[in-house]
């Protein structure tokens, strides 16, 4: 897990994402550029299985850390891309999550 950068506080989850992390400057200069806003790759992780539901996991999820200026103008247009606070996709997942543990080290509230 990455550590956030300060003033970095709410973590978005853009589900079946692929970025690299070799390319987290060019994703990082993209959202800036394409919704004015700040942010900070994290990390990408493959989805676990959830057995009880059939789904064999391995899918390509990107976590980043979006700047608190920010977080008040992203909150709409992330819908459009299906981008989702970790917030919303951890209390989700309770008792079958997807993702290891540690994710849930990323909830700020």
């Amino acid at each position: 897990m990455i550590n956030k950068k300060e003033n970095f506080n709410q973590v978005c989850v853009w589900p079946g994402t692929l970025v690299g992390e070799t390319e987290a400057t060019k994703f990082e200069a993209f959202m800036l550029k394409t919704h004015s806003i700040h942010v900070q790759y994290l990390e990408e992780i493959k989805t676990l299985p959830r057995i009880e539901q059939g789904y064999v996991g391995g899918r390509n999820d990107l976590f980043f850390a979006i700047h608190n200026d920010d977080v008040g103008k992203f909150a709409i247009p992330r819908l459009q891309t299906g981008i989702k606070w970790i917030e919303d996709v951890l209390d989700n997942e309770i008792g079958h999550t997807i993702y290891p543990d540690r994710v849930a080290l990323y909830r700020e509230w």
